[in-house]
């Protein structure tokens, strides 16, 4: 058996004329979503939350109303830089102590850009993490940017910087990429990437399910 780990982008350049047409056409209509821009921090220390409760957490979402949240990330979709991104934040040296020297932080965060932007937004996520953590920039040792393109460069995957593996719109969340979910018409061949069911952030369900079609669905989760 084999199994990709790729987006339909991939499976097209690699495969080619081995996929039969009308598949390669649905593969070629999969549509990717905005890309995003991270940044690393090196910390004097561990983030000021305001809301202390943020300190408990190995993932903040950090955006402000509903409103806000919804008018920046439209923003995206219609090619535009937030002004205010939605910022997703991780603080692993909290509770790792091993990813960071003795006394020090670290952190990461991103926020979506259209989909392929080159622009860094470094500087609008600092400032949405100062406006709930005020003191967090005097915390600041060092930091590393990725842009969307960089993010593609390092994992051919990301494409446009698009860390979901494609569009989780409602065609693309019931079919993905295609009505035969995870199944390939090769004989053998399955995807099982965060471009099949049940998509990008739930780590692992791609591969288990591509496995269970590949087994006729007799596999059973043991811990």
């Amino acid at each position: 058996m084999v199994f990709w780990d790729l987006t339909p982008r991939q499976l097209l350049s690699i495969l080619g004329d081995a996929i039969p047409g009308s598949y390669r056409r649905a593969l070629a209509r999969f549509r990717y979503g905005p890309g995003a821009c991270k940044v690393d921090w090196a910390l004097a220390g561990p983030i000021p939350w305001l809301a202390s409760d943020c300190s408990r957490a190995g993932t903040v979402h950090l955006g402000g109303t509903f409103e806000e949240i919804a008018r920046n990330e439209a923003e995206v979709w219609n090619g535009m830089l937030p002004r205010k991104p939605y910022v997703l934040l991780s603080q692993p040296s909290l509770f790792d102590p091993t990813r960071a020297p003795l006394g020090r932080h670290t952190a990461w965060a991103y926020c979506h850009v259209p989909n392929g932007c080159e622009a860094s937004m470094a500087d609008a996520i600092e400032a949405q993490v100062e406006r709930f953590a005020p003191g967090f920039r005097e915390l600041i040792l060092a930091r590393s940017v990725l842009t969307a393109p960089e993010l593609e460069a390092r994992d051919a995957n990301l494409i446009g910087g698009d860390v979901s593996g494609g569009v989780h719109d409602l065609r693309q969340m019931l079919f993905r990429p295609t009505a035969r979910l995870h199944s390939m018409p090769l004989a053998v061949h399955y995807i099982c990437s965060s471009s099949t069911p049940p998509g990008g952030g739930v780590h692992g369900m791609c591969g288990y399910l591509a496995a269970k079609r590949a087994l006729g669905s007799k596999v059973t989760l043991r811990r």
